[in-house]
């Protein structure tokens, strides 16, 4: 079997990876950059969008609202990234917000931001890639039509993308994420000089179209309300910037100095695209609805169904750039493909703190150990996984799956600052250098208003987004954190109970018999073999054990039996009924009772084949038995293999890939060992 399914796994993911060649895998700034931050890079291409279609509700003349609250989502991203830069430095580990709220509120906290921050890594890939494929559905219309097919494809594509490695995929993101970026500075700086200097006017193609206002005349409480819900949707941008401070080991050295500058430049960037979009979208009157084909009027009259309504970053280059432009379809491109590969800040965020947290023993410990590719693949798979079943729930739908978002990263935020100003209360009882007090209590202010303004706006999110879906995050909150706190449970109480007791117990006092029990089914090489090897062992008591199913074979055995003169007694068990294990469980069970002080030792003897779909054809009935006997206090069983002449010849061919020569090696010498460390293993 291992040989059937290695081949296209090298295929698909690449060869192993010798474990000291992960220094080999840390990433240079320039990757780091598309590889952690592609998510807050590319919510520009929805988050303006979503204020919009928020605003929309009022009308057109709501829209005057949206560069104030740009404004106000661009301050909210440089406090966050101001307090994410004294995480890093602070905890380098690749904790994160988990081991901030651990160390400083203890381990409850830690596993409320845990689960925050798993839920949102999950969301991050479905968003992402419900929107990308939404994008790209405007070019190609069968995407549109198979939608959710097209995003689990996506999603498959990109989880083996990751399985690759982490420096592997992040060379592969770079390209589209650099692109999208130029292109989306290239359209705002050619946007500015066509409207400031050549005067030129710029119209969306929905320039034309008025909207239907749900809400007309909003005053008072319900429009500031309303400018509240637009602002919660437009911190979508913000979703990933703490990937970064969970992702700091992958970093080159300086890890710490590194990851921050990273941080800061992605802050920069994502806030102008932000911004300038925002500007360019009001000046070309781009127009949004949350039910378009009601909402928007052309000429009077609703669009109806039959209308796509394209992204607000579509609908701005086209006007800038013109319909059908180069520039607009390599915009469009790069837009659509930087959206699908967002999700990789999720990819490389959830697989280390499913580590960490396995490490705890809060999650599989299958999660805590790295595949071929130095890679956590497990945890990439399970996440591939969640967001797979999220997207086929919710139909590849972005805008209902949008509502789901951002709650969990917000939890999050606010518990890490406020585990962060704990730090450096701990630290400044104890700090007496002047210099590096003075830097502490500067830190302590960034952490202590970061957290204020994030659980402001957390309150916000909860409070406007709740009854749109932010209820079913907060639910896969609470199903996390109970499904990690039953998991340490289990593990704790494992480890009690596995634990070697400093007083001697009934584990360490020696059986006072050992009964050894062959179970056989005719006489033949492995039997003989693993008779051999239970006379060696001598027992107290030694018999062999058949269950008679068949009278007529029963009888020629018993008849070999005695013409061979072999001396191990041989028993047979009555079965009525056909079965062959549970007569067998019954009768070790019954040595047990009448000496509980003896160890009862059962030997099988299992053949050994070579090829994989020889497997299905023999040992059945010893895999049942053995299944079944690890249920059973006191009873050792031992396996006694006989290799058939298939596996001699696996054993062969495996000796020769070993041995296999590239063409020309035995010219140029043997391998030294560095040298031998980096070459492809022979034969994949």
């Amino acid at each position: 079997m291992s040989k059937l399914t290695d081949v296209p796994k090298r295929i698909l993911i690449g060869r192993a990876l010798r474990s000291d060649r992960l220094g080999e895998t840390l990433l240079p700034k320039r990757v780091a950059l598309p590889v952690f931050a592609s998510d807050p890079l590319s919510s520009v291409a929805y988050a303006p969008g979503e204020v919009l279609l928020v605003l929309s509700i009022a009308g057109v003349s709501a829209y005057h609202f949206s560069p104030w609250i740009a404004v106000a989502v661009v301050v909210l991203m440089f406090t966050v990234v101001a307090s994410y830069r004294q995480n890093v430095h602070a905890y380098p580990s690749g904790g994160g917000d988990y081991e901030v709220a651990t160390t400083n509120l203890g381990a409850k906290a830690g596993l409320t931001v845990a689960s925050a921050l798993l839920v949102d890594y999950v969301l991050t890939v479905a968003v992402s890639i419900a929107s990308g494929i939404e994008n790209l559905g405007s070019a190609v219309p069968f995407v549109v039509e198979h939608k959710t097919a097209c995003a689990i494809g996506v999603i498959v594509l990109l989880t083996l993308m990751n399985l690759r490695g982490v420096k592997e995929s992040g060379k592969l993101f770079a390209i589209p994420t650099y692109v999208f970026v130029t292109g989306v500075f290239l359209m705002i700086a050619w946007g500015a000089f066509r409207w400031l200097v050549l005067g030129d006017t710029m119209r969306a193609p929905t320039a034309d179209f008025h909207i239907r206002a749900e809400h007309q005349g909003l005053a008072g409480f319900a429009l500031v309300f309303l400018l509240l819900r637009a602002f919660s949707s437009g911190c979508a941008a913000l979703t990933g910037v703490e990937a970064i401070s969970n992702g700091v080991p992958a970093f080159r050295k300086p890890k710490s100095k590194n990851a921050a500058t990273t941080l800061a430049m992605m802050g920069l960037l994502a806030v102008t695209m932000f911004c300038g979009i925002i500007v360019l979208a009001l000046f070309t009157k781009v127009r949004m609805a949350e039910n378009p084909a009601a909402d928007l009027l052309k000429n009077g009259v609703p669009v109806g169904s039959g209308y796509v309504q394209d992204p607000v970053i579509t609908q701005v280059a086209e006007a800038v750039f013109g319909s059908g432009s180069f520039l607009f379809l390599i915009l469009a491109a790069a837009t659509a493909l930087v959206l699908f590969l967002a999700a990789n800040t999720a990819y490389n965020g959830f697989p280390v703190l499913g580590s960490i947290l396995a490490q705890d023993r809060y999650l599989p410990r299958q999660l805590h150990t790295r595949g071929d590719r130095l890679a956590f693949s497990n945890g990439i798979v399970l996440l591939a996984g969640a967001a797979g079943l999220l997207v086929w729930i919710y139909g590849a739908d972005s805008t209902r799956l949008i509502q789901l978002y951002i709650v969990g990263v917000f939890v999050s935020f606010t518990l890490s600052q406020t585990g962060m100003v704990r730090h450096w209360n701990r630290h400044l009882a104890v700090e007496k250098d002047p210099a590096k007090r003075r830097h502490m209590v500067r830190s302590r202010a960034i952490n202590a208003f970061g957290a204020f303004f994030t659980g402001l706006v957390l309150v916000v999110v909860l409070v406007t987004k709740f009854t749109h879906g932010a209820w079913v995050a907060l639910l896969g909150m609470v199903i996390f954190y109970g499904t990690m706190t039953a998991i340490r449970r289990h593990y704790d109480g494992v480890a009690a109970e596995l634990a070697a007791p400093d007083e001697p117990g009934d584990d360490m006092v020696r059986p006072s018999r050992v009964h050894s029990v062959v179970l056989i089914s005719k006489i033949h090489r492995p039997t003989l073999r693993a008779l051999a090897y239970a006379k060696l062992m001598r027992s107290d008591t030694l018999e062999a054990l058949t269950v008679n199913v068949d009278p007529v074979e029963t009888k020629a055995l018993r008849e070999e039996w005695e013409r061979r003169g072999i001396e191990v007694p041989l028993k047979v068990l009555d079965s009525p009924y056909r079965e062959i294990t549970r007569p067998v469980i019954e009768y070790v069970k019954n040595l047990r009772k009448e000496s509980p002080r003896d160890a009862v030792s059962v030997i099988i003897p299992e053949y050994v084949v070579g090829r994989w779909y020889e497997h299905f054809l023999h040992n059945q009935s010893a895999l049942r038995l053995k299944g079944r006997l690890l249920f059973t206090p006191g009873i050792m069983v031992t396996s006694v293999p006989y290799q058939l002449r298939s596996s001699e010849a696996a054993k062969l061919r495996a000796r020769r890939r070993q041995e296999w020569n590239a063409p020309g090696s035995v010219r140029r010498g043997p391998l030294t060992e560095a040298e031998r460390a980096k070459e492809p293993e022979a034969g994949r």
